[in-house]
């Protein structure tokens, strides 16, 4: 099973991971746990040209094609190899959608087609963890030690068009695509998640 997690910045998804993958191992279940941008060597160069905060000049269509180089390194090397594990994968095509797609305005046409190659290799369940903008920023800005990246600087307006970007992917596939209210405790959270895969296994 390929299970995606999708959220704004602060949302608490990697924590999410980390303890349903222990969980997941615990059972006796083969789990990958991976990334993008990143996840493997390649991807992850790629990723640090796409979050260096000094990278302003990196332009909206440049920004996209590298998340989607660095997507089709990732399926090569961790994703399709390991098809026959549970993966779990902090973030995937729809956060092009949201971010690129509908919050830099390039629209869904143009990712669905640099990410063609993608789209053979879907999500069988994919949770969005919902939480306003504010109160994500505002866990990234408080943790101590995070390095604040280039995404992260983006205006606050920015990260409402993604939330935006993330709700009309709902629309779109409503039978993959899972909205979790992310205003609740980790423990809530980590609960309702861990029934729906258990219950699809």
């Amino acid at each position: 099973m390929f299970i995606t997690f999708e959220g704004g910045e602060g949302s608490g998804k990697t924590t999410l991971i980390k303890r349903l993958a222990e969980a997941l191992i615990e059972r006796g279940y083969d789990i990958v746990q991976t990334r993008e941008p990143g996840g493997s060597r390649i991807a992850e160069k790629i990723r640090e040209v796409l979050l260096d905060k000094n990278n302003t000049e990196l332009k909206p269509h440049t920004e996209a094609l590298l998340f989607a180089a660095s997507r089709a390194q990732h399926l090569d090397e961790v994703i399709i190899p390991n098809w026959d594990k549970i993966i779990l994968c902090d973030r995937y095509i729809d956060s092009s959608y949201a971010y690129q797609g509908y919050a830099r305005d390039l629209g869904y046409d143009y990712i669905s087609k640099i990410n063609a190659y993608a789209l053979r290799y879907m999500p069988d369940l994919t949770f969005y963890i919902d939480i306003d903008p504010s109160i994500g920023m505002g866990r990234v800005n408080s943790k101590r030690g995070h390095k604040i990246d280039r995404l992260d600087s983006e205006t606050f307006n920015f990260h409402e068009r993604v939330r935006e970007g993330y709700l009309k992917m709902k629309e779109l596939d409503q039978k993959r695509f899972i909205v979790v209210d992310g205003n609740r405790t980790i423990d809530e959270i980590y609960s309702e998640v861990m029934n729906i895969i258990l219950e699809r296994l």
